[in-house]
């Protein structure tokens, strides 16, 4: 296993996550993405709050602005997509001139690239020691944004040693990842061990209580509100789910303080005459009298 590095300069802690993903695939419907949803568990797990999630095209000057802007906003920014090996790849080249940075190739990647990475089967002939156009493709993948001020390690982490593709660092927060989801969710996965020691309480992280009710949405909107104004102090927050074609709706509790938000289930429970649940749904029955009616009703 790779050992990954101690960031030096960035040890600031982690409050706040925001979310790039970036392709015309997803916005067209091509493509849909799911590494959004995996960044929102792995923040949740973590007790950190993502704030933001963008999807934006492949254009240069709307990533420049959104990595710019969430780079300011946010502790620890993640973006999706738009590293790879053809035109419309340009995540690297952009980042790289939002932050006035060159790009470079990185000698390290690219050995583990050589290494690792095997030829498409269409590429038979192909070879890494002669100029080609092929060759052209493969290196904009190991073409980082490059900041010679900022040590190596903490530009460029290496996650695994069978795994060639780096996690590039740029602006102390700014994490550039693939867009194929299980790239993603290794990469992300990999560098938890150097997030982990910068969030609050990492321990504790988020927790979520459900409360099944068979009552609509307006019946439990004001009992709700008296409750969020009760727990406010103790950084609970209070929500409130439809769930269409089904006869119950769901109360979430959503905090850090287990102890506390485990006290007040019998109290919530009482006030919106249901009950709790591990999972969303265990307690539908088949015989769902209002399925067709709103839930609101």
């Amino acid at each position: 296993m790779t050992s990954l590095p101690h960031l030096g300069s960035s040890t600031r802690q982690i409050h706040t996550a925001g979310c790039i993903i970036i392709g015309d695939e997803v916005l067209g419907g091509k493509t849909v993405d799911t590494n959004s949803a995996y960044l929102a568990k792995y923040c949740f797990q973590l007790g950190i709050g993502l704030k933001r999630i963008e999807v934006i095209a492949d254009d240069e000057d709307e990533i420049i602005e959104t990595v710019r802007r969430m780079s300011k906003n946010y502790d620890f920014v993640v973006t999706s997509g738009g590293i790879g090996p053809t035109h419309d790849d340009i995540t690297y080249q952009s980042i790289a001139k939002a932050f006035n940075l060159p790009l470079k190739l990185h000698e390290a990647a690219f050995q583990k690239m050589k290494k690792l990475s095997k030829p498409h089967r269409s590429q038979p002939n192909f070879t890494w020691d002669e100029p080609s156009p092929a060759l052209t493709a493969k290196l904009r993948m190991v073409e980082l944004p490059y900041d010679e001020t900022r040590p190596d390690e903490e530009q460029v982490i290496f996650v695994k040693d069978d795994l060639w593709v780096p996690v590039a660092c740029v602006n102390g927060n700014v994490h550039i990842l693939p867009g194929i989801p299980r790239l993603f969710e290794a990469l992300l996965e990999g560098i938890r061990p150097l997030i982990t020691p910068r969030v609050v309480d990492p321990e504790k992280g988020n927790y979520r209580i459900l409360i099944s009710t068979p009552l609509a949405e307006s019946a439990v909107a004001g009992y709700l509100t008296e409750l969020s104004k009760k727990v406010a102090d103790r950084n609970v927050k209070v929500g409130s789910y439809p769930r269409f074609g089904k006869s119950r709706n769901v109360v979430t509790l959503v905090g850090t303080d287990r102890e506390y938000m485990d006290g007040l289930v019998g109290e919530v429970e009482t006030g919106v005459q249901g009950k709790r649940v591990m999972v969303e749904g265990e307690d539908d029955t088949d015989d769902e009298e209002n399925s067709k009616k709103d839930p609101d009703a």
